[in-house]
């Protein structure tokens, strides 16, 4: 049992390896369709309190009208009650009473509108300027893909071009090493075949300046002026 465990565990760890990478090489994706949903939901939210805004006109409107019925029913009720027509005045009391309390509703109903389109307000204001920044963001994260990317090909065509660099060097230096035996052997043979021949003790023996029986002629000039000088 406990094995099982550990290979399920290793299935569930190569699973979320797995995961991670496909996140990690996709994560720019990823980034840039969270800030469209997130576009989207502000977009939604704005058609929101549009409606809120419109609900709170409404009631705005409805409190106003209720006030205006009241101010009127209440002058209703001070005529009848000049004329001594209580019952009359009581029944517009009652009209006004409902109107009152309809009032009260709605004013309700305007301040609850009003404090949730300020509250929509603010958390679209917020979000319009995380979005913004998130948009930069997302801008310099994609430029910054691009310059890597393009540096990594840079890289790999410079190690490619490198390893060739070298390759070619390497050769560069074995034809120069081929050239240098071929001359050594060349100098070589030179040697010994002036060694073999006896040339080589002969050029040693002249310019020491040994076995020369042929003066130059300027020494035989000199010889027959001493002759001379002796006659």
């Amino acid at each position: 049992m406990g094995l099982l465990n550990k290979i399920y565990t290793a299935i569930r760890g190569g699973a979320r390896e797995v995961g991670e990478t496909i996140v990690d090489n996709n994560s720019t994706r990823i980034f840039e369709q969270e800030i469209k949903d997130a576009e989207n939901a502000l977009n939604q939210a704005k058609q929101d309190l549009t409606g809120v805004l419109a609900k709170e006109m409404q009631a705005a409107r409805e409190v106003e009208r209720l006030h205006q019925e009241i101010t009127k029913h209440e002058e209703y009720a001070v005529q009848a009650l000049a004329k001594n027509d209580e019952k009359l005045a009581l029944e517009i009391s009652e009209r006004i009473a409902e109107f009152t309390s309809e009032l009260d509703t709605q004013t309700k109903a305007r301040d609850s509108f009003n404090e949730h389109s300020e509250h929509l307000k603010e958390l679209i204001k917020q979000t319009d300027k995380a979005l913004a920044d998130m948009n930069r963001q997302l801008a310099m994260v994609k430029s910054t893909d691009s310059v890597q990317k393009a540096t990594s090909a840079i890289t790999d065509n410079y190690a490619t071009s490198g390893s060739k660099l070298l390759a070619a060097k390497e050769s560069l230096d074995r034809i120069k090493q081929r050239q240098q035996d071929t001359e050594d052997r060349l100098k070589a043979g030179e040697t010994l075949k002036a060694e073999l021949s006896g040339q080589s003790l002969e050029d040693k023996l002249k310019a020491a300046g040994i076995g020369q029986t042929n003066g130059s002629a300027a020494d035989i000039l000199a010889k027959l002026k001493e002759r001379k000088d002796n006659v």
